[in-house]
């Protein structure tokens, strides 16, 4: 006896997937937590003299997971009793609970083959309201830590961070489409999202913008360890300063390297002009240092540029934000006019700005984002403004980026789409145009004859090492034009003229034509592929055709049979009607001349077969 389990579907029941999902969000947010607090851990227990028990560790590396999601610390224990606020973000520490999180709604939205598959916005729901339950925990118990996260900013930007990371997940694992837009939003608006066109201009913006991101960073970073190693005497004696055993010195190294991508962001800020705060009263410029800097005894910090006027060591930086631009133009360019396109197929010079700004509105934005991330507050006073002021860096960014980026990028199209006698695009064009006619035919068009011809010559012409059947290059622009002008190139003149004679020639077997052409003896040639251009039920073609098989056999085959009533190689000459002959005297003498005329018809029905094998030979 079986017993039959009721089918239970998705649709009917999302309860399992959407539980499935809200643990997946705890999972990730305490997979991130649990790394961090290990480490943490260490740290304290490898530490000589540590301050507090291990619960004070767990409550600081819950403070530290907080930190990094971009939640603000304040530490109530100082020297003078006012709580002092820590707003700097590292960059680095906030990767890991980013990726968990967008991970976890990728998988949720969709899940292993088999399993129950909760809708878009219900897996967006479950994972961030399973990580929020961690995250409102954390916060609970670091309360009592040295290390307490403002309860202002769990809402903002600690909610708003994890449900961005969790919407990119769930737009992953959807395939990343660009629409469409909810109904609530205008119809103008929805429309043009559902175009692909735009769909493809956006895409191209993004990725542009993403990579104008990421040279910027690279170009800071590179800024920062050029000045790093300037004053690497100062840098080394912080890092000797802040810790006296092992354990703290691998603290303030783990310390400093989560600070990279914030030295990096700052770096690029001070290329674009702007600079970044150095405390409330200082501020570092290509320009020069102005004001008296609170500058708190750290390794990183020792790539502050000195106080006085810059020089040209200090106005080098702008050649980041220069780069930056260059490649979002580059990138565009690279979509905006593809080598494998003709030139027909490109983009408008007006399309390529317009995308071209677009990205650079996309670079300014994300700057933005990432100077008011990296930058804030370490204390009160002369600290309550550090890093890059995100209201200057982000516009900077936006008009460096536009300035050079929009000319650079339609120079470049210019460059790609120049004459195609200098270019690597002149193939791409020759290849999508259609043969010309032939102005020799009678009726304006070629024949398929010719056509084929010309394609062999070209191709034999190509093996034999004639310019002429070469592509171009933009290191020997001449093998292109020298077909087209007369001249075979720097070896000298070339006349085609015998070979498109022969092509042209009238009235000659398409076969026998090219074999004058290639040459009997060319690897691969066959002449009886090639069928006459005689009609083939005459005899004179068929004789040929025979005589063309019997020199590809080897001598194997007989020569072309003849009937025998007449020899071989002759044509009996038409009769004029009313002239008596032997058939018609057969014809009068009853039934002895029907069957002769009846056994002439059968031998001359059999010749025709034995000839050519296809049909009936016609009648001399």
């Amino acid at each position: 006896m079986t017993q039959r389990a009721p089918q239970v579907t998705a649709d009917r029941n999302r309860a399992p997937a959407l539980v499935s999902a809200l643990l997946r969000g705890v999972v990730a947010a305490g997979l991130g937590l649990g790394a961090l607090a290990v480490l943490v851990v260490v740290v304290w227990i490898s530490s000589p003299y540590p301050d507090s028990g291990p619960d004070g560790a767990l409550r600081a590396a819950a403070g530290i997971w907080l930190l990094a999601h971009g939640a603000g610390l304040v530490r109530p224990d100082t020297l003078s009793g006012v709580p002092a606020p820590v707003g700097v973000v590292p960059l680095l520490l906030a990767v890991g609970p980013l990726w968990l999180t967008h991970r976890a709604a990728r998988d949720a939205a969709d899940p292993e083959e088999g399993g129950p598959a909760p809708s878009r916005t219900g897996a967006f729901c479950a994972v961030t309201a399973g990580y929020l339950l961690v995250v409102a925990g954390a916060a609970a118990y670091a309360r009592g830590g040295a290390l307490r996260a403002d309860p202002d900013t769990l809402a903002f930007p600690v909610a708003v961070v994890v449900a961005g990371a969790a919407a990119a997940g769930v737009w992953t694992a959807a395939g990343r489409p660009l629409g469409p837009l909810p109904s609530w939003s205008p119809l103008a608006l929805q429309e043009a999202v559902a175009r692909t066109l735009f769909r493809d201009r956006a895409e191209a913006a993004c990725r542009s913008a993403a990579v104008g991101v990421a040279v910027l960073l690279g170009g800071g970073a590179l800024l920062v360890a050029v000045a790093l190693g300037r004053n690497a005497a100062v840098a080394q004696d912080a890092f000797l300063g802040l810790a006296g055993d092992w354990a703290g010195r691998i603290a303030v190294l783990l310390l400093a390297v989560a600070l990279v991508p914030n030295a990096a962001l700052w770096g690029a800020s001070y290329g674009f002009g702007p600079g970044f705060a150095l405390g409330a009263g200082a501020t570092a410029t290509p320009l020069g240092l102005d004001g008296t800097p609170a500058v708190p005894r750290f390794p990183l910090l020792a790539a502050v540029p000195e106080p006085g006027p810059g020089s040209w060591p200090n106005w080098a930086a702008a050649a980041v934000p220069v780069a930056a631009a260059l490649a979002v133009a580059w990138f565009t360019v690279r979509r905006a006019a593809p080598a494998d396109v003709p030139r027909a197929q490109a983009w408008s010079w007006r399309e390529t700005a317009r995308v071209t700004l677009l990205a650079a509105l996309g670079c300014g934005l994300a700057t933005a984002v990432l100077a008011a991330w990296a930058g804030g507050p370490l204390g009160t006073g002369e600290l309550s403004a550090f890093g890059p002021v995100w209201w200057l860096t982000g516009p900077a960014a936006f008009a460096w980026t536009a300035v050079i980026g929009v000319p650079a990028a339609l120079l470049l199209r210019l460059w790609r789409l120049r004459t195609p006698g200098w270019a690597w695009r002149g193939d791409v064009a020759d290849a999508q145009e259609p043969p010309a006619a032939d102005a020799d035919a009678g009726d304006g068009r070629a024949t398929y004859e010719e056509a084929f011809e010309d394609e062999f010559e070209g191709a034999y012409e190509e093996d034999a090492g004639g310019a002429a059947g070469r592509p171009r290059r933009w290191w020997a622009p001449w093998r292109g034009r020298g077909a087209a002008d007369g001249d075979g190139g720097p070896g000298g003149p070339a006349d085609p003229a015998p070979a498109k004679a022969s092509a042209k020639a009238p009235g000659v077997a398409f076969g026998a034509q090219s074999g004058t052409v290639a040459g009997s003896d060319g690897p691969g040639f066959e002449p009886y592929d090639f069928l006459p251009t005689d009609p083939w039920h005459e005899k004179g073609a068929r004789e040929a055709r025979w005589a063309s098989l019997q020199r590809s056999s080897g001598g194997l085959m007989a020569d072309f049979p003849a009937g025998p009533s007449e020899p071989a190689g002759l044509v009996e000459p038409a009769e004029p009607a009313g002239t008596a002959g032997p058939a018609a005297s057969g014809a009068g003498c009853g039934a002895d001349g029907a069957a002769a005329k009846d056994a002439k018809a059968v031998k001359d029905t059999t010749d025709g077969q034995g000839a050519d094998g296809d049909g009936p030979a016609a009648t001399p």
